[in-house]
């Protein structure tokens, strides 16, 4: 409940894109601009610069998200409170560790789920329409999820022909992931199944590889936590314009009905 005498606050989880302005929706503009207090992790914030002239801004680093979740949501009893999220709030963001947190105390908090683009889209808009129907997304990072789980996860998602996004796919403590997940993809695509290699989409440093799935080994090194690795599915195939690469397209099926 708000204290006596202090007005009620509220607590907005705010998706920010990929990070730069033109990516951010107008209610996640609007809603940072309203707010009194903005709490997130440093990396994000620093993108938002601009947008925090004037207001009370709490940091964090990577690994502090419930510390984050409890700060937002004791400051919010008497605060506008934005949390900033990087890429969807909902999609490995921060909204899910936030309403865990406000369920568990029992508090009566106003919040808003603001949306945001989130990685797979984000990267997929660079190199094409690899992404038209169904699809997975599936994170190799096993800090909060055991990796044979993640590894039954991906022998689902392959085996049923479908284009899957791979987050945070290599770090230094995980070094093999990546690889282990290309084997399993590997036992049921082709060698020529189209692969994306994007990372730091619509941020400084952007670099965008188009192989495939039997030639992602002589690229494994520009693989890290900043890309976002988009293996095609069993229709998906490579678009070019005479010799020239343009990206990826995967067929949503209009080829089965329609003349073109």
């Amino acid at each position: 409940m708000p204290l006596p005498g202090r007005p009620a606050g509220t607590l907005a989880i705010v998706g920010i894109g990929p990070g730069s302005r033109d990516q951010m929706t107008a209610r996640a503009l609007k809603v940072i601009a309203g707010a009194d207090m903005i709490i997130g992790n440093d990396t994000y914030l620093a993108q938002l610069e601009p947008l925090l002239v004037g207001k009370k801004v709490i940091t964090s680093t990577m690994g502090q998200e419930v510390e984050r979740a409890t700060t937002a949501i004791k400051l919010a009893r008497t605060h506008r409170v934005a949390m900033i999220s990087g890429g969807d709030a909902g999609v490995y963001g921060m909204a899910g560790i936030v309403l865990e947190v406000l369920e568990h105390a029992g508090l009566d908090v106003p919040v808003e789920v603001v949306p945001g683009v989130t990685a797979a889209n984000a990267a997929a808009s660079r190199v094409g329409s690899p992404l038209s129907g169904d699809f997975a997304v599936i994170s190799l990072s096993d800090l909060l999820t055991p990796l044979e789980v993640i590894e039954q996860r991906l022998e689902a998602v392959f085996s049923v022909g479908i284009p899957v996004v791979l987050y945070n796919p290599k770090s230094r403590g995980r070094p093999h992931n990546f690889l282990r997940a290309v084997a399993i993809a590997r036992k049921y695509l082709g060698g020529d199944t189209p692969v994306a290699l994007v990372k730091n989409a619509y941020r400084q440093g952007e670099e965008i590889i188009i192989t495939t799935l039997g030639g992602i080994e002589a690229h494994d090194r520009s693989v890290d936590m900043h890309t976002t690795v988009i293996i095609g599915g069993a229709e998906s195939r490579i678009w070019r314009r005479g010799a020239d690469v343009k990206g990826i397209i995967t067929p949503r099926g209009y080829q089965r009905k329609y003349i073109y």
